[in-house]
């Protein structure tokens, strides 16, 4: 077994623990704010005389649910009390995992880049590093200043200081690297608010009601101000872990601006659906993040190249040379053991065949990483201008 192939399998088996833990964990807490927002009054007196503040029936699965919410603790702990945390943990942990097999294992390529950063694989992942816990320091540091007093203040003060994080990130590492990072410092923020705040609150609640102790409220209302600071940060940290499919837009001029946009349109569908559960819903969120997401369709539109035509010889010298050490049936490009998601350009015709995803690709600079073949911006230019004279899907004939 040789070490890329055996690197592949760590990939493939840390983004899968990853996927399923985030999905776990994220599933878990959308319903929690779903259901605290369809919590009515209880119906029966002795269940209101019992301290519970709210309750909801469900059918589900071919049966029904009760679910009650005490106002503090029920009069008897149960036998059986079941945590939500581990989800998010195993998130975090896979996540950071994933990070080290894909970016560090291969931080020349992953994380450098002399058009970007001068500096070299250690120092990008010590930059990484300080980044992601730097992000996580500065966060809780407001939360528990005087400024965490005041809940729309602090929103305003953490939304300005995301959009410097992504205009910073992405003058610092590559595009791709840039974007997962953002969505990175965002998600262990959020996994260190359950960690740190949010599950030290639920034991402290659990350990009073057992003692038969009132509960001090401070625990409810900073578990209340992360929980509500983690919903909103949600979709943002999502759209920026996927962004590594889309090079046209971590790859577009000004990236850094169209990151923002995407966090903040994400952020607004948020909004939208916590109006809709209470009951209050209205179209302006859903309206602006449509906005914001057209403007980024055009923002990072495709555009044409001046460059002249190249014929086929030229469009195939430049594939061997710069394309092929990766994207070749058998790569000779030290650890990679096949394609790249499978796309060979071995041939003019293979490049047309995947023409949208390559121009993509190319406009983007994301390939080569770090431009390790040293393909020229001319050159960049003259596949753009070869792929864009048929049409960009290689049915028209040329040379």
């Amino acid at each position: 077994m040789t070490s890329a192939y055996l690197w592949e399998w760590l990939n493939l088996l840390g983004r899968s623990l990853h996927v399923i833990a985030g999905i776990a964990w994220i599933g878990a807490s959308f319903y929690f704010i779903w259901l605290d927002n369809h919590l009515q009054p209880a119906v029966d007196p002795a269940a209101s005389d019992r301290g519970v503040g709210g309750e909801l029936w469900a059918v589900h699965g071919g049966g029904f649910y009760h679910s009650q919410k005490y106002r503090g603790a029920p009069p008897v702990l149960p036998a059986t009390l079941h945590w939500f945390k581990w989800e998010a943990y195993t998130t975090l942990l896979s996540g950071l995992f994933l990070l080290a097999v894909v970016y560090y294992a291969q931080a020349a390529t992953m994380l450098v880049d002399p058009a970007v950063n001068s500096f070299g694989p250690a120092g990008a992942i010590a930059a990484s590093l300080a980044w992601i816990v730097g992000g996580w320091l500065v966060y809780e540091a407001l939360c528990r200043s005087p400024l965490g007093n005041n809940n729309r203040a602090l929103a305003l003060v953490l939304a300005i200081l995301t959009a410097l994080a992504a205009f910073g990130l992405c003058h610092v590492f590559p595009g791709r690297a840039a974007f997962l990072h953002f969505g990175a410092m965002l998600g262990t923020i959020m996994v260190l608010n359950v960690f740190v705040v949010i599950i030290p609150g639920q034991k402290a609640l659990v350990a009073a009601a057992a003692a038969g102790q009132p509960v001090d409220p401070k625990y409810g209302l900073q578990g209340k101000q992360r929980s509500v600071h983690n919903t909103y940060f949600t979709l943002p940290a999502v759209l920026a872990m996927i962004s590594n499919h889309y090079a046209w837009i971590f790859g577009a001029p000004n990236n850094w601006v169209w990151l923002i946009v995407i966090s903040a349109a994400g952020a607004l569908v948020r909004v939208w659906f916590v109006m809709r559960h209470k009951g209050k819903p209205s179209p302006w969120p859903l309206v602006a993040a449509a906005l914001l997401l057209a403007a980024t369709a055009y923002g990072v539109r495709p555009q044409s190249t001046t460059s002249t035509l190249t014929t086929v010889a030229r469009a195939q010298a430049i594939l061997t040379e710069r394309c092929m050490p990766c994207h070749a049936t058998t790569p000779r490009f030290e650890g990679i053991t096949a394609a790249p998601k499978g796309v060979v350009l071995e041939t003019p015709a293979q490049l047309s065949g995947h023409a949208v995803n390559a121009r993509a690709q190319l406009m983007s600079r994301a390939m080569p990483p770090g431009n390790l073949t040293g393909l020229t911006d001319a050159e960049r230019a003259e596949l753009m201008a070869w792929i864009d004279a048929r049409g960009n899907d290689g049915r028209r004939d040329g040379r």
